[in-house]
């Protein structure tokens, strides 16, 4: 479904309650003393929030956190973007003033959208935003970024208010070798399954992207995956490395949480202000968002066993290289949707493209500290990191190899139509 822009003065206003005060080659990366003016912190300040908000309170999955990450930062775009006038809207313009406080428009759009999709939270997000507000200036200026803010988020509503959120897909389950059926150790089908069948932000519809699958059950190339997630990827494997061991459970972490971390942390180690913040986040999560709607589309089109599932019934695969062991364990537990493609690669594959395109170059020196293993990883370049990903997922015992390299396809296919149809310079 192609994404329309939408008539500013047609949206209604939305109504910001609990608070005193309504609420192609990569662009030139500008800072902070050249781009959004003195102001510089809303923009970060309110991805955290809404990180906070929709994974540490909310406790959402990540194919879920990246949709509503995806609605936040593309009207926090779209209110700053509206101010500074540099690049293509995503949905609206609203109008506004070069003066307009790009703070208060970043602080009003991102705090519309939350208060909407965590309505439970409104008490503590009202905190933050008012003092948010209460950190510039009143005026004038200050006034104007606020309905700019009001107007970009009352239009990111309106446009997925009918999306396919939380509707009632859940994956096929079958019975036959090869096919995914829930597993150890919940037995769980995927409530969030609905991820599938949502609307896409960016993209025409996920059948765009569709992946090659899974190797044929018989193939060697299927039995030689196979003997590597087993030995590996088992728990009580004697060939995985203890760095592989920190690596597997590192990336274990929710992936919206950790790439907003690093995102962020390499927004401020390069100064960056709010133009340039409000327009990283926005292709950062949209593009991440349409990654997930295209490998949960994928996951439900091939319906792919698991590991756990394959090792343990070898016997019935067809394939004479493979050898069952019904009490195999992975290193992690499995995630309750099909094998292939690999969730994580899709999102973190999209970042990472992402990353390398906005900054022009792969070359990046960061770490990040998960909160599954309590270590930290640095890293160089961001392929590396994807790299790792990838690997780390075998190392695991959750995905087949295959199912990690194609969901890293996915993720970059998606970020180059991303770049090419989409957040062009005006000028």
């Amino acid at each position: 479904m192609r994404r329309r822009f939408i008539p500013v003065l047609a949206v209604a206003v939305v109504a910001l309650t609990g608070i005193v005060t309504p609420a192609v080659d990569a662009a030139p990366v500008r800072s902070a003393a050249t781009a959004g003016g003195a102001e510089t912190g809303a923009v970060l300040a309110w991805n955290e929030h809404a990180i906070d908000a929709l994974i540490g309170t909310a406790g959402q999955a990540p194919n879920v956190a990246v949709l509503h990450m995806a609605m936040v930062q593309g009207a926090v775009y779209d209110a700053v973007n509206a101010i500074d006038g540099g690049f293509e809207p995503y949905l609206v313009a609203p109008r506004a003033k070069r003066w307009h406080s790009t703070d208060a428009a970043a602080a009003t759009a991102a705090y519309g959208v939350l208060v909407s999709l965590l309505p439970a939270q409104q008490a503590q997000l009202g905190v933050l935003y008012q003092a948010s507000l209460d950190a510039i200036p009143d005026g004038r200026a200050k006034n104007g970024g606020i309905r700019v803010g009001e107007a970009a988020a009352a239009a990111m509503l309106a446009a997925r208010a009918d999306d396919g959120r939380f509707g009632p897909f859940r994956f096929p389950v079958g019975t036959e070798p090869g096919e995914w059926r829930p597993v150890l150790p919940a037995f769980v089908n995927d409530p969030n399954g609905w991820v599938a069948r949502v609307t896409p932000f960016l993209i025409e519809g996920p059948e765009q992207f569709r992946s090659r699958g899974p190797h044929a059950l018989t193939s060697r190339r299927y039995a030689k995956e196979f003997a590597e997630v087993k030995a590996i990827g088992s728990l009580t494997s004697a060939s995985r490395s203890a760095d592989q061991t920190d690596a597997s459970r590192f990336w274990a972490e929710n992936a919206v949480a950790m790439w907003s971390r690093i995102a962020r942390q390499l927004s401020t180690e390069r100064h960056l202000g709010n133009v340039d913040n409000a327009r990283l986040f926005a292709r950062l999560f949209l593009t991440g968002a349409d990654a997930a709607i295209v490998c949960w589309d994928d996951k439900a089109h091939w319906g792919f066993w698991r590991p756990i599932t394959a090792i343990r019934e070898a016997a019935t695969d067809g394939n004479p290289a493979t050898e069952a062991d019904p009490e195999w364990l992975p290193l992690l537990n499995t995630p309750p949707y099909p094998d292939h493609p690999s969730g994580h690669n899709c999102l973190s594959s999209s970042v990472v493209s992402t990353l390398r395109d906005f900054f022009g170059t792969d070359k990046a020196t960061f770490s990040a500290t998960s909160a599954t293993s309590g270590t930290t990883r640095s890293f160089t370049r961001f392929t590396q990191a994807l790299d790792e990903i990838i690997d780390a997922r075998v190392w695991s015992g959750i995905h087949f190899r295959t199912a990690d390299e194609q969901g890293a396809t996915i993720g970059k296919q998606v970020a180059r139509y991303s770049r090419t149809h989409h957040f062009h310079p005006t000028h």
